[in-house]
């Protein structure tokens, strides 16, 4: 191994939002050249400076042939990718040498629950360390703050526009967040590290899990954040409160009638929940923040870019004008 930082790095999804903070802060760093695989025909623009290179994912032999001579694969894949795919991206990336893989698993770094999502986390894990023929690295970053708490009220409570919120519970309890921009200035200062020698290493990661975070925040934290940034104060907002446990009941029901959004109740009232141990691992367990040496976030600037997000119609899951 070399005691220089890594040089080629490939990414699947640079066009999506984590895809292209990736992207984005790989390339400022100069020490990169970053190609981005994409569909064929796909319209969407990659950030500058990133390599396009077309490929179609159902052929393996294009897909190896493609990821020759790559260092290091992030994967960022859409919650509507194939369930095989992420296994199919890996066993390709093993055959084209890769040593690295970063697995799409982002979240929370040890999951409890023997749930459909959990095992999905810890199958990708396996899949990205192919029987120990490439090397797995985590990045372990709670949930994202702008996604969670702009896409309604399945995710963090929220609906914004209305002026409305459902605290679990009280809305007290704090669990780790992280913003894309922090995922992004954690991935470019990973692989600024060189690969092997004194430590700090990209080595020193190797099979283990890489935990950054934001800040640690609870519902309540949120709101007056958004207070800050809207001018508002609790009486111009409708609160409610639920039972944590209720409302994840009440999302396997709404899954079972086909509607996706009764899966984010359940996945985010799982972290939410007063036992979970890990929800908040900024606090118990620490994070690599030091090591890589990530900025000190502003909250509410976060929540201004998610309010004009949504201010813009942003709606990547199509659900912003579904009824209950």
């Amino acid at each position: 191994m070399s005691t220089k930082p890594l040089e080629k790095i490939a990414i699947i999804g640079a066009t999506g939002r984590i895809g292209g903070a990736f992207a984005k802060a790989l390339v400022r760093t100069g020490k990169h050249t970053v190609t981005a695989l994409t569909r064929p025909g796909g319209s969407s623009k990659l950030p500058e400076g990133v390599k396009p290179v077309e490929v179609n994912y159902d052929d393996e032999a294009a897909l190896v042939e493609v990821l020759k001579g790559q260092q290091f694969l992030v994967i960022t894949l859409g919650v509507r990718a194939p369930a095989d795919l992420h296994g199919r991206l890996c066993a390709a990336a093993a055959k084209a040498g890769i040593r690295y893989i970063m697995p799409n698993v982002y979240g929370y770094p040890e999951r409890q629950s023997d749930d459909p999502y959990s095992k999905a986390v810890l199958s990708r894990i396996e899949e990205a360390k192919n029987n120990g023929a490439t090397t797995s690295i985590v990045l372990a970053c709670g949930f994202w703050y702008e996604w969670s708490l702009g896409l309604g009220e399945g995710w963090f409570g929220f609906t914004i526009e209305d002026r409305k919120v459902t605290f679990f519970d009280d809305g007290k309890r704090s669990i780790t967040v992280s913003t894309w921009n922090q995922c992004g200035n954690a991935l470019a200062a990973l692989l600024s590290l060189p690969e092997a020698g004194a430590s700090p290493s990209l080595a020193d990661f190797a099979n283990k899990t890489v935990r950054i975070s934001s800040w640690s925040v609870s519902q309540r934290d949120m709101l007056d954040s958004l207070h800050r940034v809207l001018g508002t104060t609790d009486a111009d907002w409708q609160i409610k409160y639920e039972p944590t446990a209720k409302r994840i009941e009440d999302g396997k029901v709404q899954l079972q009638k086909g509607d996706m959004r009764g899966f984010a109740k359940q996945l985010y009232g799982a972290i939410f929940l007063a036992s979970n141990k890990t929800s908040d691992y900024a606090r118990t367990d620490g994070t690599a923040n030091a090591v890589l040496g990530l900025p000190q976030e502003d909250l509410d600037e976060a929540t201004k870019r998610t309010v004009e997000m949504v201010e813009g119609g942003w709606d990547p899951l199509g659900i912003r004008n579904l009824k209950d």
